[in-house]
């Protein structure tokens, strides 16, 4: 049995058009279920749902074979065991990019705020976000000093309340932002999501996970196109 991980909602979305054109269905849908597991046209391959930051851990400790993270998940995930997580000598085979649930991550500001001009003199502001390890790396980067602030909720309320200055976080329209008053003001990085494999998983099952991978790649180069 291959195992793939998910999780709701974009990358589950963007993701079944690259199985339908691997040659596999997903069963059942997420919405009208309360299954985490789903079955698919094939009697091997099966879909594990679980929470976008647990992905790398599940593909990581064999819970799954293969699964599809975004890159600002698999970045935190990395610092973490860089700093002592629990995350054990097992690494993760990152084949692919796969060019779906594109966005970036950036820096945003309440409308009045003049981050320019913080920047500049090397004034310490507060930053909240949730991606606490590539904002560290991102403001050290650039000389800035700053107190980190990790919250998992809404981050657009934090400079609204006046807990924080700044908010790192990832953007996509920016509809959100303009709708509460903020302003992008740094852009950090672009964001999509990759493909992660276990590579025991990967010896063990290696024709059929070496298959289904040469499919993705070319299913999200098609896409990508």
């Amino acid at each position: 049995m291959i195992t793939l991980a998910l999780s709701k909602g974009r990358i589950f979305d963007d993701t079944l058009p690259l199985l339908r054109a691997a040659g596999v269905e997903v069963l059942e849908d997420p919405e009208k279920s309360r299954k985490l597991i789903l079955r698919t046209s094939r009697d091997d391959v099966r879909v594990v749902l679980v929470r976008a930051s647990d992905v790398p851990t599940y593909v990581q400790h064999g819970g799954a074979d293969l699964g599809v993270a975004g890159h600002d998940v698999l970045l935190e995930h990395t610092h973490e065991l860089a700093n002592g997580g629990t995350g054990g000598a097992v690494g993760l085979y990152r084949p692919v990019d796969l060019g779906i649930a594109r966005c970036r991550m950036s820096v945003a500001t309440r409308a009045g705020f003049d981050y320019a001009a913080a920047a500049r003199h090397g004034a310490r502001i507060r930053v909240a976000t949730k991606y606490t390890h590539i904002a560290r790396e991102h403001f050290a980067t650039k000389g800035m000093h700053v107190d980190l602030i990790k919250l998992y909720g809404s981050m657009e309320l934090a400079p609204l309340t006046g807990l924080a200055d700044a908010i790192v976080d990832l953007v996509s329209t920016g509809s959100t932002l303009k709708a509460n008053h903020l302003v992008e003001v740094e852009h950090i990085m672009d964001i999509s999501a990759r493909l992660v494999v276990n590579p025991a998983s990967l010896k063990l099952k290696q024709d059929r996970l070496r298959a289904l991978i040469d499919a993705f790649d070319a299913a999200s180069k098609g896409v990508v196109a």
